[in-house]
């Protein structure tokens, strides 16, 4: 295909079909994962920022209501099920707005997916809920906690929830880095290059769902940290990888041109 809009959006495209096979991937033994998960560093790591407590069952125990599902959770999951949609539509957004700009925030964007991969293969990471359903989140105590989007999305999508988490929750043990937290920080940070209102906006979006995520236990907060380092050390090697990816660009044109003549 010629340079164009097309191919630069067939090409995300494509390294998320690639993405999302590497991400699911470690799941197709789901026996063979749970051995090689790790589940006490983030807890350890979770308890010293939360002074004792993970933050996660501090935000529980303060504001959730067994049983029930609240205006205030209900906002957060829905957070949560945007982000799905949220970092491809921050590269669209600047695309249509500064095309100039979309290939070097379309790599930076679909790198942080790339390598946090990699670490989903090289470190598989319980989440909070995951723990505590395996009896692995102890505070003293033998604790639950509520995974409130699937108690949510199986009142708000009916039949439909089901088939929807098995094509959105193909792989349970990959929690660090958040790439849910990375992603959208390397989202306010391209949208914030195109302009102050749409930064503004996005990182208003990052701040929440960083929320929703530590509070549905999803992630912990160590996990955030490691999604916010990763997308900014993705950002900053850019202009260093930068040279390479143009050798790399020219030499392809070279190659479509001799192809195609």
């Amino acid at each position: 295909m010629p340079r164009s809009r097309s191919r630069g959006l067939a090409a995300c495209v494509l390294n998320m079909w690639a993405y999302i096979a590497a991400y699911e991937m470690p799941h197709d033994d789901p026996r063979r994962l749970a051995e090689r998960a790790r589940v006490e560093y983030p807890i350890f790591a979770d308890r010293l920022l939360g002074l004792g407590v993970t933050p996660t069952l501090r935000l529980q125990r303060a504001f959730s209501a067994p049983g029930a599902v609240n205006r205030f959770e209900r906002t957060l999951v829905w957070c949560h099920w945007v982000w799905f949609a949220a970092p491809h539509l921050s590269v669209a957004y600047v695309l249509v707005r500064r095309s100039d700009l979309f290939p070097r925030a379309a790599a930076r964007m679909y790198a942080v997916f790339d390598v946090g991969a990699v670490f989903y293969w090289s470190i598989p990471t319980a989440p909070p809920w995951w723990a505590a359903s395996a009896g692995r989140l102890e505070d003293g105590e033998t604790v639950r906690v509520r995974r409130m989007m699937i108690e949510y999305g199986e009142q708000f999508w009916g039949d439909l929830w089901e088939p929807l988490y098995d094509v959105l929750g193909g792989n349970p043990l990959a929690a660090m880095p958040s790439l849910h937290f990375a992603t959208s920080i390397m989202g306010a940070h391209l949208l914030s290059e195109v302009g102050p209102i749409a930064g503004a906006l996005a990182w208003g979006y990052a701040a929440a769902l960083g929320v929703a995520l530590v509070y549905l236990g999803e992630h912990y907060l160590v996990d955030l940290i490691g999604g916010a380092a990763l997308a900014e050390a993705i950002r900053g090697a850019a202009p260093r990888a930068t040279p390479l990816a143009m050798r790399l660009t020219s030499a392809l044109d070279s190659l479509h041109t001799q192809v195609a003549g």
